[in-house]
């Protein structure tokens, strides 16, 4: 469903549309250097191709058998399946505990939680990866935004006016910036994204699981951090860690969860498919000005080391497009067909 119920007129001037949200402090843009845009892509005319090229393995696999009766189909399946094995880390049962009050300690009262086994991106979302749905024309289909948004779709512009992530010129993201994490994007371009590579955001514990590793097993270890107990700026990019900036999503290897899912701390905060919900000491619920989603995980700019932890728990206006908040992608186990398609043909 396209968009056209709404125009996005460009200013004269160069005015970006900011959320009233935003603070004037990350008002700018994160970064001086030159600015390349990044160049554009040709596609192929063949449908199945041309989702392979987009990366949208999830929506591709959602249809297995039709697209394997297609001319091209069964190898844009298999490279779809490939792509998405290595894409993806499988997260294992767990339980993991939420803190309910704002100003929760260690051995405060908390919210125990099972996690069913699910799948998730080893990388956060990169620039390069968004620009596939900007130009497919993203922002203006209909179908991928909630229909209360809709009026603040015209507020989604890049710095030139163009519908983009907030940093972005003439609806291109920096060349230079390709590996890194795409930030500028409110919580709703995050789900939009996610509902167009047919993949989903983690809820709130899903996140807190694959960082703090609390899986069901005999040894009931839990991690403050992706790698252990103990915070080390070598394995992760926040404040202290000297860079000033996000760095590409496949930095920081000893980082890594179990899993090898990487940069659960650090770098970017991350969105999560969950409403922040709190309360004060007395058990009354904390709210905001605007809804607030939930976001883990600290960025590169985190200076408080103890907000840069698997448990730390805040919130981000959902319409707030930061240059320090990023997202990656989750998927149900039961959609993961190429962890099943052996045994199917077996008959096991």
């Amino acid at each position: 469903m396209a968009l056209s119920l709404f125009t996005r007129a460009k200013s004269r001037t160069n005015t970006t549309t900011r959320p009233a949200s935003d603070s004037r402090k990350l008002s700018t843009e994160p970064t001086q250097r030159p600015f390349t845009p990044a160049p554009q892509k040709s596609l192929s005319d063949d449908p199945g191709k041309r989702m392979q090229e987009q990366g949208r393995y999830a929506v591709l696999l959602r249809d297995t058998p039709y697209w394997k009766s297609q001319p091209h189909g069964l190898d844009a399946v298999n490279v779809a399946s490939g792509k998405l094995e290595r894409r993806m880390a499988l997260v294992p049962a767990g339980t993991v505990c939420i803190p309910s009050t704002l100003s929760a300690q260690p051995g405060d009262s908390e919210i125990d939680v099972e996690v069913q086994p699910f799948l998730l991106d080893v990388h956060a979302v990169t620039n390069a990866r968004y620009q596939e749905f900007v130009d497919d024309g993203g922002y203006d289909e209909l179908d991928y935004w909630p229909e209360e948004i809709w009026p603040h779709l015209i507020e989604f512009k890049d710095m030139t006016g163009d519908p983009a992530p907030r940093f972005w010129h003439h609806g291109r993201h920096d060349a230079n910036l390709s590996d890194h994490p795409v930030v500028g994007i409110s919580w709703y371009e995050a789900q939009a994204f996610s509902l167009w590579v047919g993949q989903r955001l983690p809820t709130e514990t899903e996140w807190q699981m694959s960082a703090c590793w609390h899986i069901n097993s005999s040894a009931d270890i839990m991690r403050r951090f992706p790698w252990g107990d103990a915070m080390d700026n070598q394995r992760c990019n926040i404040w202290s860690s000297k860079n000033g900036q996000t760095v590409p999503v496949d930095k920081y290897p000893r980082g890594a969860a179990p899993n090898q899912v990487l940069q659960l701390v650090g770098n970017t905060w991350e969105w999560t498919d969950a409403e922040y919900h709190i309360t004060d000491d007395e058990g009354r619920p904390v709210l905001g000005e605007m809804p607030m989603q939930s976001i883990r995980g600290g960025a590169f700019d985190t200076y408080f080391e103890s907000q840069a932890t698997a448990l730390f728990r805040t919130g981000q206006i959902a319409l707030a497009r930061t240059p320090n908040t990023g997202f990656r992608c989750a998927m149900d186990l039961s959609q993961a067909t190429w962890l099943t398609e052996d045994s199917d043909e077996t008959g096991e």
